[in-house]
């Protein structure tokens, strides 16, 4: 599914006007019909409706969804604000249905004070303010609007997105001013700033309405941000040749594991042997031996000549893919011994956790890296990567750094998160629509990382390997909750339940 910009979004409507073709108070009415059903489906008649509208055609929106529950027997407040005496012509047109249908007896059109009604528990608030079109925080008489409506006890829905929240970029947004909804009912697609985590405060529950827009536009028209589909994931899956050996099925290598840190190595190896890597090599310190060697008896250990770190480059040059970083500590040695294997080794390479923390304290090195590595970090990992604080980092912010650094260094980076985000050297950018928050839990990185590798080493190209690593990832951890609740999830709960996520993948 693409993500389009607000001007893309309006190129979208404008050619759907023109070329299905229909009017756009038409194309208004077909949206407020299905923003009608939604609301309708959650709420009935007995709930009293207060409509917030403004003077574009959100508000346009607003408009017509109340004439339309009125005429299913809601009980409809409207408010319309029209400020600046300038309505847009479709607006002015729902203003003039409403008007001429003398249904809604409860309409106001404030042009300059304002008297807000009374909003309790039982009240629902439809949101139609501002749209998609915002490109500037709200301030004055709207803003002191938002704070009433969000320190109210009402339920709040809103029509397309929270009014005050823009569409793609947020970082200097006033918050405060921001409708807190607690149900979006937005058009067509998702907007950017759905997917960033600090903005899930004002969206709530997320329902995407399928309003009919043009296809022929949306599968033409370029978007540098797309949330992967199954169809789509499903696409990349490599059937196994019925005469296939493990020679033929990938040879992997982990680099990973610290003394007191042999779990990450075990997950991260577990994880990239059920992602089908025909062999795999692990190698860590000697101290991890005896609890590799029982934890994973599948892997076969190349054991470093320390005791407890990692401290020398190997041969990599048998294997199709390296995963690095698992548990692996941040000795100085382990730091030489990282940067001398990036530059030997020929295969693809999975950069995870103390790999990138390594890199982050030599930050010189970054001019060496191979291209098209691929790059696993979580928020606080790439802040350190990017060589900011990150703590007055937006979402969007570190995002746009993500993709900037991608295509500067030429790798694949995933900043994971709820919608883990795969930034490529192209400057593409796919959001993962799978997982949950039982995920949030110590070790379910390294599984990913495993996952990976093991994908890279069965020979799927880079970009293939990440979104179909996203995506089980992702998966198995739905299927974990599924069955076992997300409180107590645990990492290795991801690894048991890949085979559940494969089978699925390729059963439908």
């Amino acid at each position: 599914m693409k993500i389009f910009t607000s001007a893309q979004i309006q190129e979208l409507d404008n050619y759907t006007i023109e070329n299905e073709p229909i009017r756009s108070i038409d194309l208004m009415e077909r949206a407020a019909k299905a923003l009608t059903n939604a609301i309708t489906e959650e709420w009935g008649p007995q709930t009293p409706v207060v409509v917030f509208a403004g003077p574009g055609n959100n508000g346009g929106d607003a408009l017509a969804v109340a004439r339309m529950l009125n005429e299913k027997n809601y009980k409809v407040a409207v408010y319309l604000f029209n400020i600046h005496n300038q309505l847009s012509e479709d607006c002015n047109t729902n203003k003039k249905r409403i008007l001429d249908s003398k249904r809604i007896k409860d309409f106001f059109e404030i042009t300059l004070d304002f008297d807000p009604p009374k909003l309790d528990e039982k009240t629902l608030v439809i949101d139609g303010l501002f749209g998609s079109g915002l490109n500037k925080p709200l301030s004055g008489g709207f803003a002191s609007l938002v704070k009433y409506i969000n320190q109210s006890p009402s339920q709040v829905v809103s029509i397309d997105i929270p009014s005050g929240l823009m569409t793609e970029d947020n970082t200097f947004n006033v918050h405060v001013n921001i409708i807190k909804a607690d149900v979006t009912l937005t058009l067509q697609q998702k907007k950017l700033s759905m997917m960033m985590a600090d903005n899930q405060q004002h969206i709530g529950r997320l329902k995407v309405l399928d309003i009919q827009l043009s296809k022929e536009y949306i599968e033409k028209t370029k978007a540098q941000y797309n949330i992967l589909e199954e169809e789509e994931v499903r696409a990349l899956l490599r059937p196994r040749d019925p005469f296939a050996h493990k020679g033929q099925m990938g040879n992997a290598m982990m680099i990973a594991g610290s003394f007191g840190m042999a779990g990450a190595a075990i997950l991260s190896s577990k994880a990239c042997i059920k992602s089908g890597a025909g062999k795999l090599t692990v190698h860590t310190p000697k101290r991890n031996y005896e609890i590799m060697q029982i934890s994973v008896p599948e892997a076969i250990m190349q054991i470093d000549h320390e005791e407890v770190y990692f401290s020398e480059p190997v041969d990599t040059s048998d294997f199709d893919a390296v995963g690095i970083g698992p548990g692996l500590g941040t000795h100085e040695n382990t730091a030489i011994a990282l940067i001398a294997q990036l530059r030997r080794t020929q295969c693809p390479i999975i950069l995870d956790a103390d790999a990138l923390n390594i890199l982050a304290s030599h930050r010189a090195w970054m001019q060496q890296l191979p291209k098209d590595l691929i790059m696993t970090p979580h928020p606080k990992e790439f802040d350190r990567l990017a060589g900011g604080s990150g703590s007055s980092d937006g979402c969007n912010e570190r995002l746009e750094k993500a993709r900037e650094l991608a295509r500067h260094i030429g790798a694949y980076i995933i900043l994971k998160g709820h919608y883990s985000a795969l930034c490529q050297p192209d400057g593409t950018v796919y959001f993962n629509p799978t997982g949950n928050p039982g995920m949030a839990t110590a070790g379910s990185g390294d599984v990913l990382t495993g996952i990976i590798t093991g994908l890279c080493a069965r020979g799927y190209k880079h970009n293939e390997a990440c979104k179909l690593g996203m995506y089980l990832h992702g998966l198995a951890g739905d299927l974990a909750a599924r069955d076992l609740g997300q409180e107590c999830m645990v990492a290795s709960d991801i690894i048991n339940y890949l085979p559940k996520a494969f089978k699925q993948l390729e059963q439908k």
